[in-house]
């Protein structure tokens, strides 16, 4: 399988995450008629977009484990993908986030359906109420996904132990995210950065999905080591990635994602590094529009030109390159897959990392 191929699942992992979503909205409304608007709703939001990667390395970590075709763990991947709504739910709930993959984000879209329905009280406290309900109700939805996988119970044990470490994690790395957010610049350092990155970002982006498909093909130690060691260098560039397109620019200056990464006063390498480096009037600039949305348009270009100025812009490349280099070197020195298997890794450490959104 390369890359090519393992793109092609995609379309059967939407499906079957349709089916679920589809099965959950039945559900309510067999309960409760008042139910459905709110699960439909969620199975809007789970469906509008997303590029699947986290589904689609699960699939990919089956395959270089058992050289065969991985429509066996299809439900296991799709329910990474109702694990994602969960997070992407309670996200933008923390970060008050308005939108998400095109449309509303989930709150939002929940106030809506309070305002539009003329319910009693606060549109905005039941958005965000249903929101997080709704994100815990994704849950169990992505623990059935598991258990539905047709292979034997004690490989099923197995991923769902690595899936309980994995959501572990991704709390934790939350919760200092959250954490860090509060603090001054100044207390804040790198290592600190890299930590939330590794945590919420590279393990449940890339090396947990990769190490679950290899667990239920019954992949080897040797090589579910190598999926980590790999997999959160790969995940922690993809994250870095993330951050430069955060800002609304690549390294080639074109436009990219936003500004809201330094709306919402996000403490990424590109601000900390920035302000180790820059001087008053730079760190002055920086936080004239950290966490501050009513920032004017010249403040944005002020505070990315700081960005430029004191070299952060340029060191993240860097280390995207390097941990990029670091994967593969461990990749190419590793006798867990032979070479064919190797090179779809190599791939998909291209996708994450270089892409343009």
């Amino acid at each position: 399988m390369d890359l090519t191929e393992l793109m092609r699942w995609r379309p059967r992992v939407e499906k079957a995450l349709d089916a679920r979503l589809a099965m959950a909205v039945r559900e309510a409304r067999g309960l409760n008629p008042l139910l459905a608007p709110s699960l439909s709703g969620v199975r809007d939001f789970n469906l509008r977009g997303g590029k699947r990667f986290r589904a689609l390395l699960l699939l990919a970590g089956y395959h270089l484990a058992r050289g065969r075709d991985p429509a066996k763990v299809l439900s296991a991947a799709a329910a990474l993908e109702t694990f994602q709504g969960w997070m992407l739910a309670h996200d933008d709930v923390i970060d008050h986030g308005e939108t998400r993959r095109g449309g509303p984000s989930l709150h939002v879209a929940m106030a809506g359906l309070h305002s539009g329905r003329g319910w009693l009280g606060s549109s905005a406290e039941f958005g965000e109420a249903a929101a997080i309900t709704l994100g815990d109700l994704l849950e169990p939805l992505t623990v059935e996904g598991f258990l539905e996988v047709p292979v034997s119970p004690s490989r099923v044990t197995a991923a769902l132990g690595e899936y309980h470490r994995m959501a572990r994690m991704t709390a934790l790395g939350e919760l200092l995210d959250v954490i860090l957010s509060v603090q001054p610049v100044a207390r804040v350092s790198p290592k600190d950065v890299l930590t939330v990155h590794r945590l919420k970002s590279a393990i449940y982006t890339v090396s947990a999905p990769l190490r679950m498909g290899a667990i239920l093909a019954g992949g080897r130690p040797a090589l579910l080591e190598l999926l980590s060691s790999v997999g959160d260098d790969l995940g922690v560039a993809f994250q870095l990635r993330d951050d430069v397109l955060g800002l609304g620019i690549s390294s080639e200056h074109v436009v990219g994602k936003s500004t809201n990464d330094l709306m919402e006063g996000k403490r990424t390498l590109l601000v900390v590094d920035a302000w180790r480096e820059g001087g008053r009037d730079q760190r002055m600039a920086l936080e004239a529009v950290l966490g501050n949305p009513l920032a004017s348009p010249e403040q944005f270009d002020q505070a990315i030109t700081v960005l430029q100025e004191t070299g952060s812009l340029d060191r993240s490349e860097e280390m995207i390159g390097w941990l990029k280099r670091r994967a593969y070197r461990k990749l190419d020195a590793s006798t867990a897959l032979d070479a064919s298997r190797r090179q779809l890794l190599h791939e998909i450490g291209e996708m994450l990392t270089d892409r343009k959104v």
